[in-house]
């Protein structure tokens, strides 16, 4: 971009930025990952007149997290390929985690000092939703690198600032670890860093993928030396390091219960996972067609308070124990404390709550629920769970026969809510649509069916000799 291009596009930028920060149409937006990134930081509630970023760790923390992080063995290859650039052009180089907080930094000496000021320091937090647009927010949220000018920035404080950085993938997890900034003023910091902070991210994945690899064959070669049964050897993140010769496990085992408990893979074998020098071995205990772990059948449809069975015994459940119950069942892959705390409760949950909780229904229900993430071990039987495959059907007679009333109607957990209210409508429709008298019979004796005008309407319709049409007749007109 020359000179007077980039004179030209910071014109565009102030214009289209006041009008952005105060709610007005933009007349012409900026480029796409800057329009995007906008949306996404006001929706999220960032004040484009906030004048820093904010302190999320002390120095204290920051050293812990620094001592604890996958990428403090690399800072040494990212320093020596950007810091010493940086420092002689005017530029600060930062290193985050994988939420945008500050971890490390080094550079020009005056620029730091700036930076004092708008909080581009450790322990500060440059995630999108809490400073908006800027090099490293927006490069987290969009997976890749980007390039940051001047008032593209969505806070008003930074337009004197540009910034370069490049997410860092972890191969052995596959989430993103963090993130590598150069930054600078407007005017200094080329466009074109951003492909030098690119490949540093590179390189730093790939040396990543180095030590990962130099692992696992360790791993194997503890494994195969004292192997004494056969098992499927696993990274301590879930990654199938051998064992599985087929690919059935799709190359990682996800969301890992706890180690002594039992999971069911993708063939239906149960296995065991077992901790393994630094990793896990899964042992199969159970093989297809052979007897099953007991199911857990859960009644929670209608007036009835719910209920849980393992095997042969069945025990009434509270209704907070049966709402994480529903949750899990609808989220077999599992759910962490807080996602349950905010299906449950929302915004105001504690995830404190929801472990307390989680640790008195294992004691009725045992290896049922495995933890990290919460999620259920063995087969489930549910009512509701039914219900959704019957709807799926063309038999409206087993949808009614199977509709015995609302989803635990006493929950006011969101999601649960959610859920009710879908089946609630889903039957409704499917019984008015190809339902017979006695379907529409059955379905009115139900908590909603009672007072259903469209409902009773229809029955009324039946001949007069038909107790259940006198029955509706009554109910319509009390």
């Amino acid at each position: 971009m020359s000179y007077v291009d980039l004179d030209a596009y910071s014109r565009h930028l102030r214009s289209a930025h006041e009008s952005a920060a105060t709610g007005r149409p933009w007349p012409e937006a900026p480029r796409h990952v800057i329009r995007a990134s906008w949306r996404r930081s006001l929706d999220a509630g960032v004040d484009p007149d906030v004048t820093g970023a904010p302190l999320v760790y002390d120095s204290a923390d920051v050293k812990q997290v620094r001592l604890e992080h996958p990428l403090r063995p690399l800072l040494p290859l990212m320093t020596t390929t950007l810091a010493g650039l940086a420092d002689e052009t005017g530029h600060i180089v930062v290193v985050t985690d994988g939420d945008g907080r500050a971890l490390w930094r080094e550079g020009n000496h005056t620029i730091m000092r700036r930076a004092d000021t708008i909080g581009l320091a450790t322990g500060h937090q440059w995630a999108e939703h809490a400073v908006g647009t800027n090099g490293i927010g927006t490069a987290l949220a969009i997976g890749r690198p980007v390039h940051v000018y001047s008032a593209e920035h969505l806070m008003r404080v930074l337009h004197v600032w540009s910034c370069s950085a490049a997410p860092i993938t972890d191969p052995d997890s596959g989430h993103v670890i963090g993130c590598v900034d150069v930054s600078g003023t407007s005017s200094s910091l080329h466009p074109a860093t951003v492909a030098l902070v690119a490949a540093t991210a590179k390189l730093v994945e790939t040396e990543l993928t180095v030590r990962m690899h130099q692992r696992d064959e360790r791993l194997r070669r503890r494994y195969e030396s004292l192997r004494s049964r056969p098992g499927i050897l696993l990274s301590s993140t879930g990654r199938v390091i051998s064992g599985d010769p087929t690919g059935g496990l799709g190359g990682r085992v996800p969301l890992l219960p706890a180690a002594g408990r039992r999971m069911i893979l993708k063939d239906g074998t149960v296995a065991l996972l077992e901790p393994f020098s630094d990793g896990f071995l899964l042992r199969p205990t159970m093989s297809p067609g052979s007897a099953a772990s007991p199911a857990l059948r859960l009644a929670f449809l209608g007036e009835s308070g719910p209920t849980a069975s393992v095997g042969e015994h069945e025990r009434p459940l509270s209704l907070r124990h049966a709402e994480i119950l529903t949750l899990l069942a609808l989220h077999r892959h599992g759910l962490t404390a807080e996602q349950l705390s905010f299906h449950l409760y929302g915004d105001a949950g504690n995830p404190v709550t929801i472990r307390a909780e989680i640790h008195r229904l294992r004691a009725q229900l045992g290896d049922a629920i495995a933890a990290k993430p919460y999620r259920l071990t063995c087969p489930v039987e549910a009512d509701f769970l039914e219900l959704r495959r019957l709807l799926t059907g063309s038999d409206p007679a087993k949808v009614a026969s199977a509709y015995t009333g609302p989803l635990l109607p006493r929950s006011e957990s969101p999601e649960i809510r959610r859920e009710r209210d879908e089946l609630e409508a889903q039957v409704r429709a499917c019984l008015l649509r190809r339902g017979s008298p006695d379907d529409l019979w059955t379905y009115a004796q139900t908590r909603n069916g009672r007072d259903d005008y469209e409902i009773l309407e229809r029955l009324a319709e039946l001949p007069p000799t038909d107790l259940r049409s006198a029955a509706a007749r009554t109910r319509l007109h009390p």
